[in-house]
């Protein structure tokens, strides 16, 4: 019995994860996917971003938040002026199953004001994976949004001083 209840424990934790190729996805809009903010209020993306530019942080493991933080610490000591998002996006059942805890362990060790600015997304979290690819998941998604939610800036080979750069400039232009 303990053989089989392991092997559905390792079934259900690993043959829900599937890899998806890298791709660009500059010039296509995001897809329409939900969340829910650490605050526990549902944010629909991108349709709640419309109408100003947004900078969203995709990581897709624990890992990606040395990651988002190298770019967090980069923006704000450029003093960059955007909306920012982290989207943790995670695919599969067992984490679903798990969520509340997930989500209460992400509270604990940030901020309460910063939790409005943390949108988890679970359900559409394989649509996510899919649409920007999987690979290097430790590598934050950094996707700059027009107002159309249309994607116009795409990055995720880790942090560079010369892609926040690069960053900046499409920002600069785009205001």
């Amino acid at each position: 019995m303990r053989v089989f209840l392991l092997s559905c424990f390792i079934f259900i934790a690993t043959g829900c994860s599937t890899t998806y190729s890298n791709k660009d996805i500059t010039g296509s809009t995001f897809p329409s996917v939900l969340g829910e903010s650490l605050e526990q209020e549902q944010v629909n993306l991108p349709e709640d971003f419309k109408g100003k530019l947004t900078l969203l942080l995709v990581g897709y493991k624990q890992d990606s938040q040395f990651d988002i933080d190298r770019w967090l610490i980069g923006l704000d000591m450029t003093e960059t002026l955007v909306d920012v998002y982290e989207i943790p996006t995670i695919q599969g059942l067992f984490p679903r199953m798990f969520s509340t805890m997930i989500n209460n362990g992400m509270r604990k060790g940030i901020p309460k004001e910063l939790w409005k600015g943390v949108v988890t997304v679970y359900e559409d979290g394989e649509r996510v994976q899919e649409y920007t690819g999987n690979e290097t998941p430790n590598n934050t998604r950094v996707i700059l949004l027009d107002k159309s939610g249309k994607v116009i800036y795409f990055y995720d080979r880790g942090f560079s001083v010369a892609a926040l750069n690069e960053l900046r400039s499409f920002l600069d232009s785009n205001n």
